[in-house]
């Protein structure tokens, strides 16, 4: 269970994300993942990171479950942080990074596809935010300024 590193074949470094049920991350392999692709990228050896995860889907964004149960705003916060550290390493690697999803990529999944060279998806692959939905649940039936109703 985190994040691991292989490299099945020569030049390919493949980072495994595997946090059961669902694969939402907790701050700390936020921050695991993001070590694992600088790494990965920064490994002479390395033409290739590929970005991968076992269990039912590629990643179903923070573990929320962590947020609810910590005090204060210590772990939101953190989760916020941590994803910003993946996506920037997602981001700037030295060499291509592919991401390889199946099943959901969720919330702050799309953010780790968002910033790769490449993905490749699954015939069961879903993307979404719901925390867009969510969020539509909360606003006014008609912004200030505007005369547009949903």
């Amino acid at each position: 269970m985190g994040v691991s590193t292989s490299a099945p074949d020569k030049g390919i470094a493949v980072v495994t994300v595997d946090f059961p049920p669902v694969n939402a991350l907790p701050v700390r392999g936020w921050y695991d993942l993001a070590a694992a692709v600088r790494a990965a990228g920064a490994d002479p050896e390395v033409r290739c990171v590929v970005l991968t995860a076992e269990g039912r889907g590629f990643n179903a964004g923070v573990d929320i479950k962590e947020i609810q149960r910590t005090a204060g705003h210590d772990a939101l916060l953190g989760a916020n942080r941590g994803c910003y550290e993946a996506f920037a390493a997602v981001y700037d690697c030295e060499v291509p990074v592919v991401a390889a999803v199946h099943g959901f990529c969720l919330g702050g999944g799309i953010g780790l596809v968002g910033n790769a060279d490449a993905i490749v998806a699954s015939e069961d692959a879903t993307f979404g935010l719901p925390e867009l939905d969510r969020a539509r649940s909360a606003r006014p039936r008609t912004w200030p300024g505007s005369s547009r109703s949903s």
